[in-house]
């Protein structure tokens, strides 16, 4: 099986995120999250890119979207995830971090 589309938020587990990242204006990664009542580890970083786009107001001007991170867990599956810079959700639920896809398949390194 390969990569399945996910599409759903996760929620980081408090106190786990890269403070590395954050301190180069980043988004810090969350070591651990929740997903579907589990709890994944993230063993590895695979890789990581950056998602710009133009101004939605129109002057012209490119801003950074999205950060993404494929990444492997401890539990297996590797996962590709995003933070979202200004998160579209309801101002009560202003979810950020999000599940894009997963394979269960990855082979463990």
């Amino acid at each position: 099986m390969a990569e399945e589309f996910v599409g759903e938020p996760i929620k980081p587990v408090p106190g786990t995120f890269d403070t590395a990242g954050m301190v180069r204006g980043e988004p810090g990664l969350p070591g651990r999250f929740l997903w579907k009542d589990t709890e994944y580890v993230v063993a590895a970083v695979l890789q990581v890119w950056k998602e710009d786009g133009p101004c939605r107001h129109g002057s012209g001007e490119m801003y950074l979207r999205k950060h993404w991170f494929k990444i492997a867990t401890e539990q297996g599956p590797e996962m590709t995830l995003w933070f979202e810079r200004q998160a579209r959700s309801k101002p009560q639920n202003k979810t950020r971090w999000w599940l894009f896809t997963i394979d269960r398949d990855a082979p463990r390194g």
